[in-house]
């Protein structure tokens, strides 16, 4: 197994893998920084969409992943989103994904955000799993915490097998296959 390198990005993004796609790294949008996005030297920096999902408990719900309650949420569309302190949000990413056979992803949060105690989750992409990627945003503040929409929020790291899986997502069918927008969880 092989870490793949910007040349093997682009590539694969031609093929469809990444789509939008962006073949360099974009720090600046008409002359306005952005946090950045696009290609790197051994990854992809995704974005994020501008639909979320704001956790808020006024229903006193049990936070439960075979019995996950959508009213648990506050749907907002905007550039950006404010999650409250010690709170999460979900989101989606702008680009939608296919994975090859024999390619796992691993995705880890933006330093930036890091560093303002905002932790982003994100499941490995396992081979064959297509759609927009759910992301998960962590307010470990006690302050109110900012997400950008369309702005770099993740790097994806690419792995390469030296074999194809003998089952892939596809092949069993998995249930966030072709996710097209923010997907609570399902059981």
């Amino acid at each position: 197994m092989s870490i793949k390198s910007d040349r093997w990005i682009r590539e694969m993004a031609g093929a469809g893998m990444i789509e939008p796609f962006e073949s360099e790294q974009v720090s600046s949008v008409d002359g306005a920084k952005v946090i950045s996005y696009g290609t790197s030297s051994y990854g992809y920096d995704i974005r994020c969409s501008n639909e979320f999902k704001i956790f808020t408990n006024i229903n006193s719900a049990i936070v439960d992943p075979k019995l996950f309650d959508a009213s648990s949420f506050v749907d907002f569309e905007g550039e950006c989103c404010i999650i409250p302190p010690n709170s999460f949000a979900l989101a989606r990413t702008v680009e939608y994904f296919r994975i090859p056979r024999n390619v796992l992803t691993i995705c880890l949060g933006k330093s930036t955000y890091a560093r303002c105690g905002i932790i982003v989750n994100v499941t490995p992409f396992e081979p064959e799993w297509e759609g927009y990627v759910t992301l998960e945003f962590s307010n470990t503040t006690p302050l109110p915490a900012r997400i950008y929409a369309n702005e770099g929020v993740a790097q994806v790291v690419f792995f390469e097998a030296d074999e194809s899986c003998e089952v892939s997502y596809k092949d069993r069918k998995g249930k966030y296959q072709g996710q097209s927008g923010v997907t609570l969880p399902r059981a």
